[in-house]
């Protein structure tokens, strides 16, 4: 059955929208060592719909700007490239699998649930003194790790929800009931859904691993441990929900010996947090 399963997953990813050409664009020259704000700019000024959000972000209360922002061009100056970069991905992919719908999971409750995952992978980062300009890449992995419970939910409506009630019923987390009953979970998924966006490594590993940091290479491990770190902290402050109510309290020890950090220097974070995601939620449109 687990075969037959997969067949019909991959089969509903292989039809999911790909990214626009602009996003894509967008990626590929961000990943050029010499990118401008101006190479940037001539890009998402052909994409009115994308312009509107970088203009969007850079005037709201996220940045609290003293005077309003109206050139491209300075927004992508003062957000900086990988926001930009990460902005244009993470409302690209809301907008293809947001309007999902299927009896399984609450989709507003899943996307918040992302959301504070995503916000505080990204306070993680600013705890180990990541460099800022790759923080949002913490931000992005944090949102699209768990993407791919979407087809399984899709897909499999009953079954899943089923899934969701034996992960309660066995006080076990919502991956392993996947694996028991499907024969595979929505890290799998996941990773099928970002190769088939082009998504570059260090998501595709993010969505692969995220509740096996240890399984992960080394150069990835830290923003692995992080989102799996988040992923605790969501479930803890009920953030939102992902299906997963469930967590062991020796898959939790495992997941903070993979990084230096501790709970008792996550806690005090709270407030930031939760103002980062009300105002995160505000240019990501997620109620």
């Amino acid at each position: 059955m687990s075969e037959q399963h997969l067949k019909i997953i991959q089969n509903y990813i292989d039809k999911m929208p790909s990214l626009s050409t602009t996003v894509t664009k967008v990626l590929e020259i961000c990943n050029q060592k010499d990118v401008s704000p101006n190479d940037l700019n001539k890009i998402i000024s052909l994409d009115p719909v994308l312009a509107g959000n970088v203009l969007k972000l850079i005037n709201s209360a996220y940045y609290a700007l003293p005077n309003h922002i109206t050139s491209l061009t300075r927004a992508i100056i003062i957000l900086g490239i990988n926001t930009v970069k990460n902005l244009a991905l993470s409302t690209a992919v809301l907008a293809n699998m947001k309007e999902s719908k299927q009896s399984s999971l609450l989709m507003d409750k899943f996307w918040m649930h992302s959301l504070c995952v995503g916000v505080t992978a990204k306070a993680i980062a600013g705890e180990h003194k990541v460099p800022v300009n790759q923080r949002e890449e913490f931000f992005l992995a944090g949102l699209l790790h768990d993407l791919g419970k979407i087809p399984m939910a899709h897909c499999f409506a009953e079954e899943y929800s089923a899934c969701l009630a034996y992960a309660q019923e066995h006080q076990m987390s919502l991956h392993q009931a996947e694996t028991i009953i499907f024969g595979f979970n929505h890290q799998h998924c996941g990773y099928i859904i970002a190769k088939k966006w082009q998504l570059n490594n260090n998501i595709i590993e993010a969505m692969k691993h995220h509740h096996e940091p240890e399984k992960s290479d080394k150069e990835h491990r830290l923003l692995i441990s992080s989102i799996a770190i988040a992923d605790v902290y969501a479930n803890v402050f009920d953030m939102g929900s992902a299906g997963n109510h469930f967590i062991a309290e020796e898959h939790i020890m495992e997941i903070f010996q993979q990084s230096t950090l501790s709970w008792q220097q996550l806690t005090p974070m709270h407030e930031t947090i939760q103002e980062a995601i009300e105002k995160a939620a505000i240019f990501l449109q997620i109620s």
